[in-house]
């Protein structure tokens, strides 16, 4: 428990502060392939030339990454925009925990590789291959598999994820071919084998979140633990078949399986053992409730293999999902949602299906449900499930439209949403289609905006990293690189770009310094909130952007 918050009353607003999370909207470095600056976006430039605002880091160490090569995440950035610290996160600690072998002295670890000795049984790892760093790093489980073999497990199959979203979009080939040598140099002394068993896009099986689409989770059962699907030889003549016949990017190639003489390479079987080798848990929850539930309705598994699952680190810390996990997640307390419960102030959480959990779950310090259901309400609006490059919109609108509905009904102290577009429609790669995202933004922001004046409130505007602000890949000379038929190359991964802060405040009577501070993070967002809401920081709250006179 908290204690409430101390009353400084130097800031009284008639209306809500409205928090507004434009995920995956940066400050552009390059003016190519900035889709942010592209767009037209009236109103927020009107507010750019009207309010008083800033820019804040949100990546890095800023978010607790391990280093400013890191971009920052969704997931990250919600966990600092929440709690207003700064926390050593699923990167860093499962490094950590590999380099000074801490995982490998763990009972979990230690569990699975002893089954599969006593069972002569393979262990498997399911995960995303690649090095974007933000659900997992090849490193980690190139690590991972050589301790295997020194503990003298015999059979690995690795289930591997095509990632090009987190890295270049058509990327996938650098990752597998290496680690595909290196399984067969691990495994040339005859002793030790260790194979590619199954793979596919990310964004087609296995890592949906939320619940938003269980068919992609049905998928990656039926590939990695069943085998069921097309065969190949090798993953790379998987790749390069798919991505002729579909012209499909990385995150959106179809499944496949390796066979050898038709028979898949590596079903999962009763008596293996399993590690889903990503660390971030909202695309990790539903495959783990696939390997977990006795019971499960979501889709017919078809077959239920007895093994020993494990995770590399708690997804959900109320609900102890997985039940066995090789790293601890950060332990996130004292989070500013439980703060403000604890004074008495109402909270209303909105966003679509694909940041709902941002917005709730990893805001609070990755803990499920509400810290007082007579003060908060939670609002989940149902994304459509198509590309998101068909309809760049989203859900901004329908956001907006309960949004305006909750101001004027009065009934709440602090409003918080996320628009996913600039997110979720950067992914894609598609410039026009981010543009399009952005411009519908913008509208629906003007209307925020006209509703918290007419309310007597205050909205703050920023994001918890760059995405739609970086779409095209630039060489070290700053050139745009381009592919052969002369278009440029998409860039479908997050930037190491600074995002903003905007303070529109209609009502601004001179309480504080209109000259916001700089150099902060996004972590500076919850004590900003408490003083725009007449509260007093903590005193171990990373500071306010605002200086109250």
């Amino acid at each position: 428990m908290v204690n409430q918050l101390t009353k400084n009353n130097k800031i009284q607003r008639k209306g809500p502060v409205v928090l507004v999370i434009m995920d995956g909207v940066g400050f552009g470095k390059y003016k190519d392939g900035d889709a942010v600056d592209a767009a037209v976006t009236k109103n927020l430039d009107k507010l750019y030339e009207t309010c008083a605002w800033t820019k804040l880091k949100a990546h890095g160490l800023a978010v607790g990454l391990p280093s400013d090569a890191d971009m920052g995440n969704s997931e990250v950035g919600h966990n600092a925009m929440g709690c207003g610290r700064v926390f050593a996160q699923g990167a860093k600690l499962v490094a950590n925990s590999i380099t000074s072998g801490q995982m490998f002295a763990g009972d979990t670890w230690k569990k699975l590789v002893e089954n599969a000795k006593s069972n002569n049984s393979a262990l498997h790892f399911i995960g995303l291959l690649s090095d974007g760093n933000v659900h997992s790093h090849i490193d980690n489980l190139k690590a991972m598999v050589e301790q295997a073999k020194t503990e003298g497990v015999k059979k690995v199959r690795v289930h591997a994820l095509l990632d090009g979203r987190d890295v270049g979009e058509v990327s996938a080939l650098d990752y597998f071919d290496p680690f595909a040598a290196f399984l067969a140099d691990l495994s040339a002394d005859g002793t030790f084998d260790a194979k590619i068993a199954s793979g596919g896009g990310r964004m087609v099986i296995t890592m949906d979140r939320y619940n938003a689409n269980w068919d992609m989770v049905r998928k990656g059962w039926e590939t990695h633990v069943l085998g069921e699907g097309r065969m190949f030889a090798s993953s790379h003549e998987a790749i390069e078949t798919l991505r002729a016949e579909t012209g499909a990017i990385d995150q959106d190639l179809p499944p496949f399986v390796i066979a050898e003489d038709s028979k898949p390479v590596g079903t999962i079987e009763d008596g293996d053992s399993v590690i889903l080798f990503n660390f971030r848990g909202d695309r990790a929850l539903e495959i783990t409730k696939a390997f977990e539930a006795e019971t499960l309705t979501e889709f017919d598994r078809k077959r239920f293999p007895k093994v020993e699952y494990a995770g590399m680190m708690e997804y959900d810390g109320d609900l102890h999902v997985p039940a066995q996990f090789l790293v601890s997640p950060p332990s996130i307390d004292r989070t500013m949602a439980e703060f403000l419960c604890a004074s008495g102030v109402k909270q209303f959480s909105i966003s679509e299906t694909q940041k709902f959990g941002h917005v709730t779950y990893f805001f609070n310090g990755n803990k499920s449900g509400m810290f007082d259901e007579t003060l908060e309400e939670y609002v989940e609006i149902p994304s459509d499930k198509v590309p998101f490059e068909e309809r760049p919109w989203m859900k901004c609108a329908e956001i907006t439209d309960r949004v305006l509905e909750e101001i004027d009904s009065g009934k709440w102290d602090l409003i918080k949403l996320n628009y996913p577009n600039g997110d979720m429609v950067g992914h894609t790669g598609v410039f026009e289609a981010v543009v399009c995202s952005m411009e519908a933004m913008d509208l629906q922001i003007g209307r925020l905006k006209d509703a918290v004046e007419k309310a007597g409130g205050v909205m703050v505007i920023t994001a918890d990293h760059g995405n739609a602000d970086d779409m095209y890949e630039h060489g070290k000379d700053g050139s745009v690189k381009l592919k052969s038929n002369g278009d440029p190359k998409s860039k479908t991964s997050h930037s190491l770009n600074l995002v903003p802060c905007i303070i529109y405040d209609p009502e601004y009577n001179g309480e504080y310094d209109k000259t916001l501070n700089t150099g902060l993070g996004i972590s500076s967002i919850p004590a900003t909130c408490m003083n725009l809401l007449g509260f007093d920081a903590p005193e171990d709250y990373d500071a306010s952007i605002i200086n109250l006179k």
